[in-house]
């Protein structure tokens, strides 16, 4: 940013401005090509086209489709969290609201998680750290849901949290969001209430 120094805050803020929307645009761009394409098809020049930019542009933002898909991957965590909050506060009671966010997850996961992508994106800090938020979520889900008798309370939240995320990653192989429902009620089946 060194180069921005001399220039009004105004011009500053735009030239900023504009670097958000190539890189959303390049994001974007590979986003689709990778659903329509395949993973492996994709080329840095069929990027650029579909961004409406030049290799050259393209090349000063990204080294790589693989880095092209980690930062969008990035993109789409930073926007996960904040839409798992949002359902849990919509939802009614305790139960209601951990069924809200499994439900909410799995159809992420099912949406965004091929097993070749997954392999590729799910590496680097802003994954454990998306791991360690989602996990404490569900905890804290679990945690008030067993205090009210939604759910089983006879194995610590902290594993049953554990339990939920690992099964709702099956949720990348499911052949439709019917299969995505089923597998969310067979989680919430393991977690009644032993009678």
């Amino acid at each position: 940013m060194a180069y921005t120094e001399g220039m009004p805050k105004r011009w500053a803020e735009t030239v900023e401005a504009h670097r958000r929307e190539v890189r959303d645009a390049i994001l974007d761009a590979t986003a689709a090509l990778v659903a329509e394409q395949g993973l492996r098809s994709v080329t840095m020049s069929q990027i650029a086209e579909a961004a409406g930019i030049g290799r050259a542009t393209l090349y000063k933002y990204f080294a790589s489709v693989e880095a092209i898909l980690v930062a969008w991957h990035e993109r789409q965590v930073a926007r996960h969290f904040p839409h798992l909050i949002e359902v849990r506060d919509r939802a009614g009671e305790a139960g209601e609201r951990l069924k809200a966010v499994l439900e909410a997850y799995a159809r992420i996961v099912h949406e965004y998680h091929g097993a070749e992508l997954a392999a590729l994106i799910h590496r680097g800090e802003h994954v454990t750290r998306a791991r360690r938020q989602l996990h404490a979520l569900m905890r804290d889900l679990l945690t008030e849901a067993a205090a009210t008798g939604a759910v089983r309370d006879d194995v610590p939240p902290e594993e049953l949290a554990s339990y939920c995320l690992h099964a709702l990653a099956a949720a990348s192989g499911l052949p439709s969001q019917a299969a995505v429902r089923r597998l969310v009620t067979v989680i919430l089946a393991g977690l009644r209430p032993r009678s």
